[in-house]
């Protein structure tokens, strides 16, 4: 089968499609051929290289892939063959892709493939980042990076929590009307002042602080929230890991979320996040915008994008 690889670090142009051998699913687990593969904003950094969670070359893709379970690994239960479902996979980007069948999510035939991708792992991790800030009701939270494939998911699902304020950062003006429309106070993060600007919406101070940025914008954010609040660590695109002062805290909580530690933790849980997820997806509650959709053999195009910050919502590739 075809699946993207790449032999050194570098640009999108380090991308190419090699023939490999189709994976054989391990005990627990499906394989899936794949209809549409959802891209992660992380595997640029990998891709990069130099960073603190290099892996060893031939490097591969991480993903949510959507389609039919082909073949079931030993002890997956027999009754998930031939169904369609979305998966988060380590190497996502080929024909066919290998996926843990504890946490798979279940698409009705005639669901967009493209928006499915979502209700794997970008939608369950948007709302699990919610519940870990703890954003009370009338509250404020501040969501980086909220024109991207989990940031545009967090606007839309923190409306339930019913806060007073949402405010999204992001870098562009059409990232900023984007954020809009989904009912978000847009705040451009280029700007030096950026800080300023949301202290102006919320003056009180920040009940919520959503972060995969990472470096200094975390120490900008994690000042700006209110006593009794929470900052939500999830990952730091920048590489720049967080220094967290603890004596600086003024009692403020600084929390950090991942999906699969959360999944290995509180596994139940995490399935009815997924359900919660793909229920409100369905009711038109939520929803995930697919941005572009490209050819697996153009999946350099779709990484000059990640790059460029450039998507509005989350970019896919179909085999």
């Amino acid at each position: 089968m075809r699946a993207v690889r790449f032999h050194r670090h570098g640009g999108p142009d380090v991308l190419q499609l090699d023939e490999v051998a189709v994976p054989e699913p391990a005990a627990g687990q499906v394989l899936i051929q794949a209809e549409a593969i959802g891209a992660n904003a992380i595997d640029t950094v990998l891709r990069r290289g130099n960073s603190p969670w290099d892996r060893p070359l031939p490097g591969m893709l991480t993903g949510d892939v959507v389609g039919r379970v082909v073949k079931l690994g030993p002890g997956t239960p027999p009754a998930l063959l031939g169904q369609r479902v979305s998966a988060l996979s380590e190497d996502a980007f080929g024909d066919y892709a290998a996926a843990d069948a504890a946490f798979l999510a279940p698409i009705p035939d005639d669901a967009d493939a493209g928006a499915a991708t979502m209700m794997s792992m970008t939608a369950p991790l948007a709302l699990r980042l919610l519940e870990a800030g703890r954003l009370p009701a009338g509250g404020s939270v501040l969501i980086h990076s909220a024109a991207g494939t989990v940031g545009h998911l967090a606007v839309q699902l923190a409306r339930s929590f019913d806060p007073k304020t949402i405010i999204g950062t992001a870098s562009s003006p059409a990232r900023l009307d984007f954020i809009r429309d989904f009912g978000a106070e847009p705040v451009d993060l280029t700007a030096d002042d950026w800080p300023d600007r949301v202290r102006a919406i919320a003056p009180q101070g920040l009940d919520t602080v959503l972060d995969a940025i990472g470096g200094t914008v975390f120490a900008q954010g994690l000042d700006l929230v209110k006593p009794l609040g929470t900052m939500v660590s999830y990952g730091a695109i920048t590489t720049e890991v967080p220094m967290i002062p603890a004596l600086g805290l003024r009692s403020r909580s600084v929390t950090g979320v991942s999906l699969y530690g959360w999944q290995q933790a509180r596994p139940d849980t995490a399935r009815a996040d997924i359900a919660e997820v793909t229920r409100r997806w369905q009711s038109g509650e939520l929803r995930p915008v697919v941005h572009a959709t490209h050819p697996l053999a153009e999946v350099a195009r779709i990484h000059e994008i990640l790059d460029a910050r450039a998507n509005l919502g989350r970019l896919v590739a179909t085999p």
